[in-house]
Parts: C-alpha cells; structure tokens; sequence
C-alpha cells in the first residue's frame, strides 16, 4: 500500500505541485497587479486634471491600496434580510472566480503557461460569457430595485458586444489557423493582426470597455439612480470581491487584446538588438500600454446614454465586424493563407 501511494505520488505528486506554483506565480503578481492599478488610475486621471492624487500613505502615496484594503477588510459585512443570502454572497465569489480561471490559458511566454489547450480561445470566451451571471445574481438577489435595474443594463451590454467580440475572435482564428494562444502568436512573428485587422482591434478594444463596464459604458452607474448598480447593496469584502474582478477582467481584455494582435511576447521587431529582452517584459509593457488607455478613456470621454450604447453595439459593431468577417473568409480562401502557423 505505502509503495503504490509512494508511486502514485512520484507519478502525480510533482505534476500538482508544478500546477500549484505556477498558479501562484500568477494569481499573487495579478493581485498585486490589480491593487496598484487602483494607484495608477487615481495618478494618472490626476495628472490629467491638474490634481495630485494620492499622496498621504507612503512615499508618493504608494501605500494607498494597501490602506484601500485594510479599510475594507474592517468593514461590517451587511446583508439586507430580506436578500437570497446565499446567493448574494456567492455572486461576488462568481465574478472574482471566473476573472482568475481566465488566466489559466494566458501564455506569459513562449515556456510559461498553466494549461497549453488547443482550444484556449475558446475557453477564454467561454469564461467571459460567464461572468454575466454573477452580475445577474448579485442584481435579483439583493432583492433591490434599483441593483435589479443595475444589472439588467450590465447584463444587456454585456451580451451585445459579446457578439462582435465573437466575430473579432473567428477573424483571428482564420488567419492564425489556430484556436491555441501561444500558436496565435507565432503566427504573427512576420507582422501582428494589428495590422492587418485595424478595424476589428479597434472595435475589440472598445468592446472590451463596454464588456468591463468601464467609460464610457458605465451604464450600471447611471446618475439618475445615484446609486453604484448591481452592487449598490454591497459593503466589505463582498463589494472588494466586485472590485478586484473589475480590474482584474481589466487586465484580462488587455493581455487578450495583446494575444490576438499585438503579437503577445514577441518584440515589436524582429531584430537581435532586442533579443536579450526577456518575452515576458513585452507582454506586461504591452498590458501597461493598453491599460493606460483604458485609464485615459475614464478621464477623456463622457457616458454614453443607454441607446447610444445599444446603437453603437447592434447597429454599427455587429454588422461591420460581420462583414469584415466575411472579407478575410474570402482573402483567406483566395491567397490560400491558411495555417499560417505550421
């Protein structure tokens, strides 16, 4: 018995423990990174606007997010007694969760990646469409009009640029061949999708705004309601749970975006001057890149009103993402560009 437990575990053991730090290797730098992203924001957006942001907790107010979460921490956890209790506690959980499996099939590297899936970009739409439904739950559970109405406008935003999204991801997979990450980025080692596919960069880009709710597509945080949507009925961990997944898919979209067309870890050429960088620092400067767009938005653009997101989503995005679809179907099939890859 001790033999085939001590067998098993030479087998296995080794195996799970890789798995372990691997997944802590990138859950604890997100966390991280998600934490002083929250500096970042209030930095720059007071940079924009003629502010000095934080400033008091440390040098250089680089200790603010720590103060951030000991506050929150601290805090009561209130559940309104007439709320589905399990439910309202679980829907924060579903949010967070799902922005942390995402990150299973992100290849940092050419070397670094938890789980090398054929079908990563499929699992990764997967997860994404599932984060509708803590959204969903955290609004019907409250048993609150206000985080109802909240989530519903989430949710519908959510599920409309999902849909030019998909069509952004098909592009992608025509050219690449490939529905496996790192293989979509080998494929661009000559030239990145950026390139080729502008127009459906852009509108993933923009997507991915209205997909994490940020501006200009914080519809859940409408003024009228002078409440914070969905979650209006959370304090604590519950709501930190909400706003760490937020910033977590933030992150996410970007490392996405740069995997799909800004050809991940490689180099932006393909020179020997530059082979001594380590891949890993072009993935995260390019993850910077994209984030601080994602900040500069927040402090440029004023909200859409719910129609004019509906519009821009159903009416503009869908059928040009869809047409453009079609173009490179064709371009594909005349030039014989197919498996680009081997």
């Amino acid at each position: 018995m001790a033999d085939s437990m001590l067998s098993l575990f030479n087998t296995y053991g080794f195996y799970v423990i890789e798995i372990v730090l691997k997944i802590m290797l990138i859950v604890v730098p997100l966390l991280l990174g998600v934490a002083y992203l929250t500096y970042a924001e209030r930095k720059i957006m007071a940079f924009m606007q003629l502010r000095v942001g934080p400033q008091l907790c440390g040098p250089f107010g680089l200790l603010q997010p720590i103060a951030d979460a000991v506050k929150l921490l601290h805090k009561e956890v209130i559940i309104p007694t007439v709320s589905s209790k399990f439910l309202f506690l679980l829907a924060p959980v579903i949010t967070f969760g799902l922005s942390l499996a995402a990150w299973a099939v992100i290849p940092f590297n050419s070397t670094f990646v938890v789980a090398d899936i054929n079908v990563g970009l499929l699992y990764l739409f997967a997860i994404s469409s599932l984060g509708v439904y803590g959204i969903i739950i955290a609004g019907w559970a409250s048993n609150s009009k206000y985080a109802l109405l909240g989530a519903l406008r989430s949710a519908a935003q959510m599920v409309s640029y999902e849909v030019s999204i998909g069509f952004v991801l098909v592009t992608v997979i025509l050219l690449s061949g490939s529905l496996n990450l790192k293989d979509i980025v080998l494929a661009q080692k000559d030239m990145w999708y950026c390139i080729p596919l502008f127009p459906m960069f852009v509108i993933f880009f923009i997507s991915a705004l209205a997909e994490t709710n940020r501006t200009p597509f914080d519809l859940p945080e409408a003024e009228s309601e002078l409440v914070a949507g969905f979650h209006v009925e959370y304090s604590s961990l519950s709501f930190a749970l909400f706003f760490l997944g937020e910033y977590a898919n933030m992150i996410l979209m970007s490392a996405l975006c740069t995997i799909l067309f800004l050809g991940g870890w490689l180099p932006p050429f393909n020179s020997t001057l530059l082979a001594f960088i380590p891949e890993t620092f072009w993935f995260i400067f390019k993850i910077c890149g994209l984030l601080f767009i994602f900040l500069w938005a927040r402090a440029t653009l004023p909200r859409f009103r719910f129609d004019q997101l509906m519009r821009l989503g159903w009416k503009v995005f869908l059928p040009f993402s869809l047409v453009w679809l079609v173009l490179t179907a064709a371009v594909v099939f005349i030039f014989d560009l197919r498996g680009i890859v081997e």
